[in-house]
């Protein structure tokens, strides 16, 4: 047993992998990860363009799919990540099968240039949903202003959705409203429904810094490295409260699931810092750490598995209010880093069709 089995089986938290190419499927190195305790993937944009830019285990195939089927640049591109996704799923489907639909999910993000897109969105997900008809697929959307809505339609068609790119308090009680809501006004069976809330973690640090380094008062330098694990432990006390009272019973008997907090962007960016900060300090039940390797190694070597999600949630209030009086805007924050966000998965995917296209013309030549 690992520290990875561990997280799970004593504290309730799920180890998922933030990372996928298919270097990890051909060579069986996803399943040793499952085998070493790992109950999930996720993906984005920026992971697939690193991926398919860095090697070339995709170039027999895109050269298929663009010199002998005629297809798009950009068709071929959700050709190959469909295949990715799906032996993915097939890897994980046993853990799927043993959670009773807890765990086993892998994440795929609709096209990031449909953040600003409600109805573009619904229909991505629709398709991608369609496209890749297993129980155990997630589609990812934004939670921007215009995914809430999206959110709430997909989850009242009965669909498993991870929300992503939450880094406000504010934003996370709308993404919870819309899952409650998509619950009422689904018809069908709640227990077959299942989503993640994924709260970016680290980005949170790196630009509450800077600014506290620009203001560079004692009192402020003593708050870096502390506003995202304080804003994390804030959002779990909000996840114990919307899902407890009568609106969350109601639903609950009809066989409903919790909306578990996924703690996202968890390695550590600033190396003066712990290199488990985001992992150890977050550790609860009902709650998924997505990690990327790096970190999911550190962790297998030396973290701690003990419950901290909510030890001294006094002490996150007062780090919070601190920041405040110090004259951090968090509002400000999160609308930065979330336009930030949206824009980093934007220049991903319009840098790796790029590079497709740049195949393209080599083949013709």
């Amino acid at each position: 047993m690992t520290k990875l089995h561990e997280l799970f089986e004593q504290q309730g938290q799920s180890p998922w992998i933030d990372n996928l190419k298919r270097g990890y499927l051909t060579s069986g190195q996803l399943a040793d990860l499952v085998g070493q305790g790992i109950r999930g993937v996720t993906s984005n944009p920026t992971i697939f363009q690193k991926a398919m830019a860095d090697s070339a285990d995709y170039d027999d195939q895109f050269n298929s799919l663009v010199e002998r089927e005629r297809k798009t640049v950009e068709h071929a591109y959700w050709d190959m990540v469909a295949d990715d996704i799906s032996d993915a799923l097939a890897v994980l489907r046993p853990v799927y099968d043993t959670s009773e639909g807890r765990d086993g999910f892998v994440s795929l993000e609709v096209a990031p240039s449909l953040a600003p897109d409600t109805e573009g969105t619904i229909q991505a997900a629709r398709n991608l949903h369609e496209r890749i008809a297993e129980p155990n697929l997630f589609v990812k959307i934004p939670a921007t202003e215009p995914g809430i809505p999206a959110i709430k339609q997909m989850i009242a068609e009965g669909r498993n959705i991870n929300v992503t790119l939450i880094f406000s308090l504010e934003r996370y009680d709308a993404v919870i409203e819309a899952y409650l809501s998509g619950l009422e006004t689904f018809g069908g069976d709640l227990s077959q429904v299942t989503s993640v809330a994924s709260f970016f973690v680290s980005r949170v640090d790196t630009e509450v810094d800077r600014r506290l380094e620009t203001i560079g008062t004692d009192e402020a330098l003593a708050l870096r490295g502390k506003a995202a694990v304080a804003q994390a432990k804030l959002a779990y006390q909000l996840f114990l409260e919307r899902f407890s009272g009568a609106r969350w019973e109601a639903l609950e008997q009809r066989g409903a699931r919790v909306q578990r907090p996924l703690w996202a962007s968890t390695s550590t960016k600033n190396p003066e810092y712990d290199d488990l900060l985001y992992v150890t300090n977050l550790i609860g039940d009902n709650s998924v750490n997505t990690m990327p390797d790096k970190t999911i190694d550190a962790f297998l070597d030396h973290g701690v598995v003990e419950r901290t999600i909510d030890k001294d949630v006094e002490g996150a209030k007062a780090v919070w209010d601190g920041l405040a009086e110090a004259g951090v805007e968090m509002h400000d924050v999160s609308r930065q880093i979330e336009d930030e966000g949206v824009s980093a998965f934007a220049k991903s995917f319009d840098e790796l069709i790029q590079v497709l296209n740049d195949k393209a013309d080599e083949l013709t030549q």
